[in-house]
Formats: structure tokens, C-alpha cells, sequence
């Protein structure tokens, strides 16, 4: 910590010594004829008499923009978009007097011709950095053009993901994921296939926001991580169709939107299936019996067949009220699957611990099969009033996701020696899961410095499930009534917030401030549990700084919390391996994050871009999976032998100190380089227990060449290293990817090719996990390497008409279209 200081201060420092140009400009691009924001349009200033523009920017989705640090003089500013006119502003004067300048709205004026067939060509940043978070876009992401989000996830800043698909952010597993800015309960279920069931071809980018302020959710130690979907708000009828075919995953997904005036409809649907692969696992475990003077070994051999499905569709409509007034309705549906269905070869001996004499020898064969099946649906109304006054909005949202889910497991053991009866058990677990977002935002100007944002949440869920379990007994399987039960599970979170955007020195600190109040209560009919409610306030900030338009630093501070799913709590024992049971927690208590975060970014002409962030994260309450050895445990009646008992437990205290960089470099016109890094060193503190300290590092690196006007290629390597956990090591993993994609139909159109770890069948996956009288190691062989192609297209044409009856002000004068200069 003191390290952090010291680096903040002296970074502070360099920041007041290099100050200048303070002068700044701001204003909104509007569609003259719809009154629409204008989402992209180009803003580029011009100093007086000269041609080349210095500075710029590209409006918000709102249409809004703001240039900074300007220095004093005149300038001419020209607003730029394809399909409308061009508008220019003359003589806009930046001096001590009047170092703010606002345009306030500015109108551009659609061509009058219709334009059957409109192509565009925009070159975005593959990484955007922004005050409150990092936007990766992946529109330019192409070896994972037939995958799914996971795949993008791999190669967004500060994310990390290993091969199982579960995914952190800056170390830290503890993530909100949003679906276009809202909660959805398909993540309730199974985040990995989850995030496998959205096809990458849906995914427009996908927001990283590290520390988020008041307005957000407080849950999630590790942040916020926002996958937004592609829609169009341009007038007309346009969409596109994406296909991939491949030895390891097949991809289907298609787009429409439709825009008249004031009404939009957008429609979509994705889908994927991970075709039938089979894993191999080898598992060896040593356990001591002090008492007995013995030792065990437990020795596992076997392979488990996997498949996987799933899709996601909704429906959308927009409805622009009036000028001010904007009213959009949602409906999706998500639905995934899996199936698993593996024999193992068991051997299990004990001997002397000193004499190393066989005592027995017990070889068995297990079969297991498990299924998982989720559904569930999300609707959303949102409700966006803006005022006269630029900034000032009011938003009401209400959103509601319900789903159902149905686990079976079954699982059964054959003795070969024929001295013990075989054993198994079978289960099914059918639950629901609702829950209820209202929140009513309001945002309002004092000065074009000084903005506050104020707003109220509720969020309600409601969890009901449901376990019936048979064990083997006498050669058929029957009720037992020990291991079968229901419960249910409620939460109620009650938010209120504030927070404040303002600058200070004439331009020089950018910050966001802010205070949000959540009070949590919970009910649940686990036995023996009792979960007290509590009220948690969190505080926010992030500070930013620009020397030139060029280059930025910022600083930020989140209070975050993590509260447990009903997954942690849940009280069920999994027993698909009776060696490898796994149970909930229902006493686990919230994790406390502290996240603080030292950021500088800077971009030059030729397009080349760096960010590097230091952070350091101090988690209290720290909420990991802990494993215990029995030499017996008794479930429900059930005796099994030789377990190790996988759960949640409240551990101390993590703290994560490290380094993120990112950088993006042009070599030539057709070569461009990116790297995406970061380094960690996690430390987990567990009173009456030696600290553990695991570094751990993540490196990938992407390369492009543009061999032509329609042929692209590309490379990927991605590696995560292994690290220390509190009982042992996680595996490292590695991967690479090439991909082409060559454009068709005069870029309508495009083919692509896409292969991953073509000269490697299986990545290796080495685990270990140790504690007081028992060490395991374990390989699981996963099948990796993939080779596929892709297809897409996109048809529609985009429309230019003025609605005369709109283009009204407000006291209904018609609106003039500026001049085309």
C-alpha cells in the first residue's frame, strides 16, 4: 500500500507540474429530421485559417461530446456523418473569460435522396478507455468470430479465463455480469454456459468497469462486466446473418432491425452446440490414518463424454414518444444445456504406514451421468425522459428474468472383487428463480461543470427448489428420505445513491463521486440457518486528469461487497463422485472489497495506444472453497469412505496487488500488434494459518495483417499461468488461434477460417491440492483443438427522409436544416 501512495503521489505531481490548455467544448449532434441523437458523429476542430484539424472527438450514444484542454484562440468546428450534410461552426473563441464553450444542439440535415444501398466504413478502437471503464469492441475481434463470448472474454483487459470457462477480473472471480445493462438469471444457473451459449457473433463489445460508482450495483468484489448486444437505431430495414461450422463448436445467429421514424423494431437470434468431446482424467490421492497407522491411496482412471447447447432470442421495440420522451419494451429468451457421461476405473489399496505392508485392495468401476437443462425468460421496460435543459434525464426501468432449472445426476460403483454390493445414488433437482429490478434514475445539470445523479433501486428474488434422491440398495434404486427435501430461498436489496461529476481548476481534475446505500434481507428455510440482514454503504470515486487529447491518468476508489447465491448456500450434496462431494454453505457471510486502481493511457498519431493500471484489492470475509478429508462422512444415512468434502467457507482476509498493461501498435498500414498483459500477486490471510502468496501472470498477444482491401489474417496466443492456492495450484493454460477472413459482394459478404491448438490434441490440466494428513494431484486431458469456417452476411439499406410533421421546435415553428457547407 504504501508503494501505491508513493507511485500516486509522485504521478500527482508530474500531473500539476504539466497542466495546460484548459479550454473546453461541448454540444449535442441531433438528427433534424427524427430528432434522434446521432451515435458516432465525427467533431473536428479546426484552428482559424488552418486545413488539417488538431483535435476532435466522436459523439456518445446520446449524441453528446466534449473536447478538452483546448488551448486559447479561435477555432472553426465541423460535425460530420455519413448520409447527413455537413455543419460548421465559425469563429468559436476558447479565452480566460469564456474557457467553456457549449454548441448546445447541433443539427444535421439528412441528404434528401433515399440511398438504396449505403456502406460504412468506420474505423473504432479494438480498446477503448474511458473514465469509468475500458470498452473492448468486438467488431474487430476476429479468431473469435465463431465462438462465443468466452472467446471474446479472452481478450479483454484485466479478464482472464481459464479452460473451464470460469472468468476474473483483475484476480478476482467475484464478477456482476450484465446482459446490455441489465441483471438476467441466466447467469444464476451456470455461468460458464452461459456465457458459451451467446454467440460472439451478437456481441457489438463488452464494457470492463473495474470500479464502478454509485449508480451500479455494490455486489461484486471484482466488478462489472457489460455484454452488449448489436441492434441499429439507423431508419430503414438492415440485418445480418452470421453461420460457423467446426470439428468442436457449430454457431448460428441472425439480426434484424427496422427503423420509420419514430418506431424501431430489432429482433434477434443465436445459437450454438459444442459437439460431443471426451475428456480424460487421471486423479492420484495419498491420505494417512495416524490412529490406524495406515495409508491409503486412491487411484482414478477414466474419461467423461460432454456436450453442450444452447440459444439466445429477443425481440425489442423502441418508440421515440416525442422529442423528449422515449419508451423501449424487451422480451428474451435463453435457454442452455448440458450432459455429461463418464466411466471411471477406481483403485483403491491401504497399507501399512510403517511397514508398507497391503492390508486390502479394493478395484471398482464408476459410472456417472449427469444432465443440466435452464430456461429463462427477461422482459424490460425503460422509460427515458430528457429536458430542455442538455443533460438533464430522467429514466425508469423496470426488468424481470424468471427461469427453470433441472439438474439429474446419477452415479453408480461395481465392485470387481464381488465382496461389497455396488452403490450409487440418483437425483433430480428441478428449481425456479425469479427476480425483480425497479430503478428510477435522474440525472440533472447545475453547470455545465457540476452535474448530479440521484436514483432508488429494488431488487427482489425469490428461489424454490427441490431434491429428491434414490440410493442403490438391493439391486434397485429407492426413495431416500434423508436426502430428499425442499426449500426456499428470498432476498430483498433496497438502494438509494448519490453522486456528483464535476471539474475542478478550470478543467484540469475530471471526477465522479458518489455514495450508495443497500440494505439486504433474507429468508430461507435452510435448517440450522439463520441469515440476519445488513445494511451496506459504499462509497465511490475516480478522478481523472488529460495533459493533451492524447494522453490521460485516473485514479479510482470502489467499496464493493459479494454477497452469496443460492448456489454457496445451498445445503444439497452433490454426490455424482463419492469420493468428490461438494455442499453449500448457508452461514456464509458477504465479502468486503476495497478496490483502488491507478490508471494512464496514451495514444499517438500513428495509432498506437498504451494503458497500464496499477491496483491493489483488500478483501475481509473472503469467500473461497475450502476441502476437508474424512476418512468416513455420513450424508443423509449414507456412509462414504475415503471423501473429500469441497465448500464454501469465509476465509480471512485477500489482498491482490498488480499490473495491467495493454498496448496496440501499428507496424506497417497492413501489421498491427496488440498486447494484453497483467501481473499479480495474491496473498490469502486465514487466522491460525501461514499466509499463502500466489503470483500469478496472464499474457496474450493478437496480431493482424491486411494482405489486400477484402483479406485479413489473424493470430492469437493466450497464456495463463498457474498459481498458488491456500490448499494447493491452479492450472496454467495455453492456447492459440489463426483465423482469415476474406470479404465478398463488395463487403456484403464475408468467409472465414478459424482453427485453435491445430498441432495439439488435448491441453493438459495439472491440479494439486494438500492439507493435514492428505496431498492429490490430478491431469485432465481436455480436447481443445478445433477447426472451422464461418459465413456472414448483411443486407437491408439504410433511409434518409425528413418527417416535416417533427421537425418542429417547441413552440411548433418549423425547424430549418442548417446550411451544407
Amino acid at each position: 500500500m504504501k508503494r501505491i501512495c508513493i507511485a500516486i503521489f509522485l504521478i500527482v505531481s508530474f500531473v500539476t507540474a504539466k497542466a495546460q490548455n484548459n479550454g473546453k467544448i461541448t454540444g449535442k449532434v441531433i438528427d433534424a429530421s427524427t430528432k434522434q441523437p446521432v451515435e458516432y458523429a465525427t467533431i473536428s476542430i479546426f484552428k482559424t485559417g488552418v486545413a488539417s484539424p488538431f483535435s476532435g472527438s466522436v459523439s456518445d450514444d446520446k449524441g453528446s461530446f466534449s473536447i478538452n484542454n483546448i488551448a486559447n484562440g479561435e477555432y472553426t468546428i465541423k460535425v460530420e456523418f455519413m448520409g447527413y450534410k455537413a455543419n460548421t461552426i465559425d469563429h468559436v473563441i476558447i479565452s480566460n473569460a469564456t474557457a467553456i464553450v457549449s454548441l448546445n444542439t447541433l443539427l444535421l440535415a439528412p441528404v434528401q435522396n433515399e440511398l438504396q444501398t449505403v456502406t460504412i466504413v468506420g474505423k473504432t478502437p479494438t480498446v477503448d478507455n474511458q473514465i469509468d471503464k475500458m470498452v473492448y469492441n468486438a467488431a474487430n475481434d476476429l479468431t473469435s468470430q465463431g465462438g462465443a463470448a468466452l472467446d471474446i472474454l479472452k481478450k479483454v483487459p484485466q479478464v482472464t479465463v481459464d479452460i473451464d470457462g470460469n472468468v476474473e477480473l483483475q484476480g478476482n472471480a467475484n464478477i456482476r455480469f450484465l446482459i446490455n445493462g441489465k441483471p438476467s438469471s441466466i447467469f444464476g444457473a451456470s455461468l460458464a454456459d452461459a456465457l458459451q451459449s451467446i454467440p460472439a457473433s451478437q456481441i457489438k463489445s463488452i464494457e470492463v468497469i473495474t470500479s464502478p460508482g454509485a449508480k451500479y450495483d455494490a455486489n461484486g468484489t471484482g466488478g462489472i462486466i457489460n455484454i452488449i448486444l448489436k441492434e441499429s437505431k439507423v431508419e430503414g430495414v438492415n440485418g445480418n446473418i452470421n453461420l460457423s461450422a467446426g470439428t468442436r463448436l457449430d454457431n448460428a445467429s441472425m439480426n434484424i432491425n427496422a427503423r420509420k421514424g419514430n418506431f424501431g423494431v430489432n429482433a434477434f437470434f443465436g445459437g450454438n452446440q459444442q459437439i460431443n468431446s471426451t475428456t480424460v482424467n487421471t486423479n492420484n490421492r495419498f491420505t494417512t490414518d495416524n490412529n490406524a497407522g495406515t495409508l491409503t491411496h486412491l487411484y482414478q482412471n477414466g474419461s467423461t463424454a460432454f456436450v453442450r447447447g444452447g440459444y439466445k432470442s429477443g425481440l425489442s421495440l423502441n418508440w421515440s414518444i416525442t422529442k423528449y420522451d422515449d419508451l423501449t419494451a424487451a422480451v428474451g429468451f435463453n435457454h442452455f444445456d448440458n450432459h455429461y457421461n463418464g466411466l471411471t476405473n477406481q483403485d483403491q489399496t491401504t497399507s501399512g504406514l510403517t511397514t508398507n505392508n497391503l492390508l486390502s485392495d479394493l478395484p471398482s468401476l464408476r459410472n456417472s451421468n449427469s444432465k443440466f437443462n435452464a430456461n429463462s425468460i427477461d422482459y424490460s421496460l425503460d422509460y427515458k425522459k430528457t429536458f430542455k435543459t442538455e443533460g438533464q434525464e430522467l429514466d425508469i426501468l423496470y426488468t424481470t428474468s424468471q427461469s427453470k432449472n433441472t439438474a439429474y445426476s446419477f452415479q453408480q460403483q461395481d465392485y470387481s472383487s464381488g465382496v461389497y454390493p455396488s452403490s450409487g445414488a440418483m437425483s433430480n433437482n428441478p428449481g425456479k428463480d425469479k427476480e425483480t429490478d425497479i430503478s428510477i434514475d435522474y440525472t440533472h445539470p447545475l453547470s455545465k461543470t457540476f452535474i448530479i445523479e440521484t436514483g432508488a433501486k429494488g431488487v427482489f428474488e425469490t428461489i424454490n427448489n427441490n431434491v429428491a434422491t434414490d440410493t442403490l440398495s438391493a439391486g434397485g434404486f429407492i426413495p431416500n428420505a434423508n436426502q430428499t427435501y425442499g426449500f426456499n430461498y428470498q432476498r430483498n436489496v433496497y438502494a438509494y445513491y448519490l453522486s456528483t461529476q464535476f471539474s475542478l481548476f478550470n478543467n484540469f481534475i475530471n471526477a465522479k463521486a458518489g455514495l450508495r446505500d443497500e440494505y439486504t434481507k433474507t429468508t430461507s428455510d435452510f435448517p440450522g440457518a439463520n441469515i440476519p440482514g445488513y445494511n451496506t454503504l459504499a462509497p465511490s470515486a475516480v478522478i481523472s486528469h488529460k495533459f493533451d487529447p492524447s494522453q490521460s491518468i485516473k485514479l479510482s476508489y470502489s467499496y464493493r461487497i459479494e454477497r452469496p447465491d443460492y448456489g454457496d448456500l445451498n445445503p444439497f450434496y452433490n454426490i455424482s463422485d463419492p469420493h468428490n462431494i461438494t455442499t453449500g454453505n448457508p452461514n456464509l457471510k458477504p465479502e468486503i472489497g476495497h478496490n483502488y486502481e491507478l490508471g494512464y493511457n496514451k495514444s499517438y498519431n500513428s495509432g498506437a495506444n498504451f494503458y497500464v493500471a496499477v491496483f491493489y484489492r483488500y478483501n475481509t470475509n473472503d469467500i473461497q472453497t475450502y476441502t476437508t478429508q474424512y476418512d468416513t462422512l455420513n450424508v443423509g444415512g449414507t456412509k462414504y469412505t475415503n471423501v473429500f468434502l469441497n465448500q464454501r467457507y469465509n476465509i480471512g482476509t485477500e489482498t491482490t496487488e498488480g499490473l495491467s498493461l495493454f498496448g496496440s501498435v501499428p507496424v506497417t498500414d497492413k501489421l498491427n500488434l496488440r498486447l494484453n498483459s497483467m501481473f499479480a500477486d495474491r496473498i490469502t490471510s486465514n487466522p491460525g494459518s501461514p499466509n499463502v502468496s500466489g503470483f500469478t501472470y496472464r499474457l496474450n498477444l493478437n496480431t493482424t495483417y491486411q494482405f489486400g482491401h477484402d483479406l485479413i489474417a489473424e493470430v492469437f496466443g493466450n497464456y495463463n499461468s498457474s498459481q498458488r492456492t491456500i490448499q494447493g495450484t491452479r492450472p496454467s493454460f495455453f492456447s492459440y488461434n489463426f483465423a482469415f477472413r476474406k470479404e465478398l459482394l463488395n463487403k456484403k459478404a464475408s468467409i472465414g477460417f478459424t482453427t485453435t491448438d491445430p498441432f495439439t490434441k488435448y491441453v493438459n490440466q495439472w491440479a494439486t491440492t494438500a492439507g493435514t494428513n492428505f496431498n492429490q494431484s490430478s491431469l485432465r486431458q481436455v480436447p481443445f483443438r478445433t477447426f472451422g469456417i464461418s459465413l456472414s452476411y448483411k443486407f437491408g439499406k439504410l433511409e434518409f427522409k425528413k418527417d416535416k410533421e417533427k421537425e418542429k421546435d417547441d413552440n411548433g415553428n418549423n425547424l430549418q436544416a442548417p446550411p451544407e457547407n
